[in-house]
Order: C-alpha cells, then structure tokens, then sequence
C-alpha cells in the first residue's frame, strides 16, 4: 500500500466572506515542496473570485489521467522495446450532468501522440494495444467513473 499527499491552503485575508464574492484563488503543495497556484474554474465561478491562469480541479483532473496514461504507456514502449522520442497528448474532459443528475466530469478524451526513434518502430496495432494496456493499468482511470476514450494521433 502506497499513501499519497497534498496540502490545499487558503486564507481569507480581509475579504468579507460572507457576501460569497470571497477569491477562490489557494495553493496546492506536495510533498517535494511544489507550490502550485489554483483556483475555482472561471468557468464556473466568475473573475475577479476566480484566477483563470490558476490550475483548476477540472484542469487537474483531466491532466493526471492523461500523464497516469503516458507514464503506463512510455513504460510498455520501453518494455517492448520501442525508443519514444516524444509524446503528447491535448486531452479535453467534459463536465456535465451524469444519469443521477449531479454535475460530473463525465468523459475524458484523450489524444496521445508519440514519436519514435531507434531501429525498431511499432505498427499501428501494436501502439494501439500499448495505449489499451496503459488504460488498462492506469491507477488513476482504475479509481473513477468517468468514460475514458483514446483517440490516438500517432
């Protein structure tokens, strides 16, 4: 068993908080140190109460899902033997009402891509199988109800 850590931290300041136009704007931190600034999404709470060059939950969310995917498929590809040069990935989720009507991200998109390098390069298919064993193997698709659906680019 394995425990994982982080620190959300916000403060009021002088704001009035009961009015509810209080800054959603607070740091995220790790365990190594990272501080990361984040925010509610403008998206659903409006500037000024919200920072949209801050990380979001929805942006987190959508992105450890992507980098659980990658990290899973550059080790395949390097178990089988295939030299990734490069991968990325434009991965979109949705947010929206799920069949109980509460608001979830209810899909996630993504759409890696990969460039490879050495002698030996792999077909379509077997980049493809890479990509459903990394889906398959992700902790982080493992633990959650979202659809999750791979487009894949290269």
């Amino acid at each position: 068993m394995s425990e994982y850590t982080a620190t959300v931290k916000w403060l009021r300041g002088e704001q009035i908080f009961t009015d509810n136009a209080y800054s959603r704007a607070h740091k995220w931190i790790f365990d190594g140190g990272l501080s990361i600034p984040a925010s509610a999404s403008p998206r659903i709470v409006p500037s000024p109460m919200s920072v949209a060059g801050n990380v979001d939950p929805e942006e987190a969310f959508v992105a450890a899902l992507s980098s659980c995917h990658m990290l899973f498929f550059l080790s395949l590809a390097a178990a089988g033997g295939f030299v990734v040069d490069a991968y990325s990935d434009d991965a979109t989720g949705f947010l929206e009402k799920n069949d109980d009507g509460r608001t979830a991200m209810t899909k996630v998109i993504l759409r890696p891509g990969a460039t490879y390098g050495g002698v030996r390069l792999p077909n379509r298919e077997k980049v493809e199988i890479l990509h459903r064993d990394a889906h398959e193997l992700c902790f982080i698709a493992n633990s959650v109800n979202t659809i999750i659906v791979t487009k894949i680019i290269s």
